[in-house]
């Protein structure tokens, strides 16, 4: 159904799809509602998700608001009211917990995950792993008390000497809570300086002839040394970083969001969504609605409206957020770190196609790659043939074969475009999903006219061709053929796609031949 958008307002604010059931389906925002919504329906190219979307609506409510920021602000609230189906899943606040440390005379270590008014908190640890080895820590190397309520007498953690006996009063509270000024360094990152102060106490301790107090000192100097050694990444700004990577798979987005909590990684999240509108703009502006929001955030990509996402965020947080899309040094390699960790959870057969993706530079990882091919022995019996691999394997009920119709005589420049030109006339006309990747066999020629011919049907579909002499890969707008390591996986692939389309067009050449006979 195609809703009349002339009715609409053109000031900002939200507008909200329904289905026919009159049920919301998506809420977005918009500088100008009227313009915005008339895109889902004027726009010829749509993504398969957007697609999704509009052939359910039948119906779009409006709310105006005074700018941009307002409708950003609303949008979110919205959202999680009425949790709709095509925007971001985030239904429920994700709580993660803290470590506390309490206001007791001799004060201990606690998991929460509610922040009150007593106490020194730190946090939050997305990684309960991170949190518990981080209080393990503390309590062994400053020997804290563990006990829920301070016992008469010293228990068996006194006798183990993983506890000083503060319920014996065998320390003051005056040399515990030198302790307890320590834990809060180690708590918040700041291992370096807590190491310089156990060093300048040890020294002090030796000069004295206190011996064991020394030696303890010496004991806890050496475990901290081991932890900073542990620590791979350290950040210099004294702030709390987000970083967040991505990958897309056809209609599903998987983000990776690493906490890094003044210099240290204090968690990792992960979440996968399907049918994404807006993509990482969309996550960041709902999961941010939810979640503790860090001084920086750290992307791959500039956001498309990353000013206004920016004050959005700036406003919730009540103090300034920067976004930053880092080219290089610590924060890039960080950024890299994120995108290692998501190629984990990829098959062999992904991540050789990400590889692929990112060596040619496409904006999405290449599932779907054709590839033409020509087959002629002289003037007659001239083919050509296309095959399809999805996910690196061959789809051979979508494969093509195509008697060459309009070309005379030997002309495989000529050739390649009518193939070229059929096929994706056809899938333009039928709207059905176009590849990731067009794959030609052959060189700048026949790149040259395969292109010339998705220009001529208006369509932007990522296209190279691999020369078989040298194994050169061309691609438009480039002068020189590039030449990649003859292990690359990338490479391999693309030659494993090309032979199949030579094998593809010479079973269909022998078969013409055949029936002549």
């Amino acid at each position: 159904m195609k809703i009349d958008s002339s009715t609409l307002p053109t000031k900002p604010g939200c507008y909200l799809m329904t289905n026919k059931s009159g049920k919301i389906i998506y809420i977005g925002k918009a500088k100008n509602i009227r313009k915005r919504v008339a895109t889902y329906f004027t726009k010829k190219q749509l993504d398969y998700k957007t697609k999704l979307l509009v052939k359910q609506i039948t119906d779009i409510d409006f709310i105006i608001t005074d700018n941009d920021v307002e409708a950003l602000l609303l949008e979110a609230k919205l959202i999680r009211k009425n949790k709709p189906k095509y925007n971001i899943d985030l239904k429920e606040s994700l709580r993660y917990a803290y470590i506390k440390i309490t206001d007791e005379d001799f004060p201990r270590l606690q998991t929460t995950r509610v922040k009150t008014k007593d106490g020194k908190y730190f946090g939050p640890y997305t990684d309960g792993t991170v949190r518990r080895n981080v209080m393990f820590l503390a309590n062994r190397i400053f020997k804290l008390r563990t006990c829920k309520k301070l016992l008469k007498k010293v228990c068996l953690s006194y006798h183990i000497g993983t506890c000083d006996g503060p319920c014996e009063n065998l320390i003051s509270k005056v040399e515990y809570s030198k302790k307890i000024i320590k834990v809060k360094m180690l708590l918040k990152g700041q291992t370096k300086p807590l190491i310089e102060k156990l060093t300048q106490e040890m020294k002090s301790a030796s000069k004295k002839m206190e011996y064991e107090q020394a030696k303890t000192l010496r004991d806890q100097i050496q475990t901290l040394q081991n932890i900073q050694q542990k620590q791979k990444v350290e950040i210099t700004k004294k702030i709390n970083q987000d970083i967040i990577n991505f990958i897309e798979r056809d209609n599903q987005i998987m983000i990776q969001l690493f906490n890094i909590h003044k210099g240290v990684i204090s968690g990792r999240k992960q979440f996968a969504f399907t049918n994404l509108i807006g993509g990482l703009e969309t996550f960041i502006k709902q999961y941010y609605f939810y979640e503790e929001i860090p001084q920086e955030i750290i992307i791959p990509n500039k956001l498309k409206d990353q000013k206004l996402v920016e004050k959005y965020l700036s406003k919730l947080r009540k103090t300034n957020v920067a976004i930053t899309v880092p080219q290089k040094g610590t924060k890039k390699d960080l950024l890299n770190l994120v995108y290692t960790n998501l190629l984990e959870n990829l098959s062999e057969n992904e991540k050789v196609l990400v590889q692929l993706k990112d060596k040619l530079n496409l904006s999405k990882i290449p599932y779907h790659i054709e590839c033409f091919d020509i087959s002629n022995i002289g003037p007659k019996f001239t083919v050509g043939a296309m095959v399809h691999f999805f996910n690196g394997k061959p789809d051979k009920n979508n494969y093509r074969r195509f008697k060459i119709k309009t070309v005379i005589g030997q002309d495989d420049f000529a050739m390649m475009a009518e193939i070229v030109r059929r096929r994706y006339y056809r899938l333009k006309k039928e709207k059905s999903q176009l590849p990731g990747l067009i794959l030609i066999d052959g060189g700048p020629a026949q790149l040259n006219a395969s292109l010339h011919q998705l220009e001529s049907l208006s369509l932007k579909i990522p296209i190279i061709s691999l020369a078989k002499k040298n194994e050169e890969i061309f691609l438009p707008e480039e002068a020189m053929p590039r030449i990649w390591n003859k292990k690359d996986p990338a490479l391999k692939l693309l030659q494993k796609i090309r032979d199949e389309a030579h094998r593809f067009a010479i079973k269909y050449h022998r078969l013409m031949r055949e029936k002549i006979k």
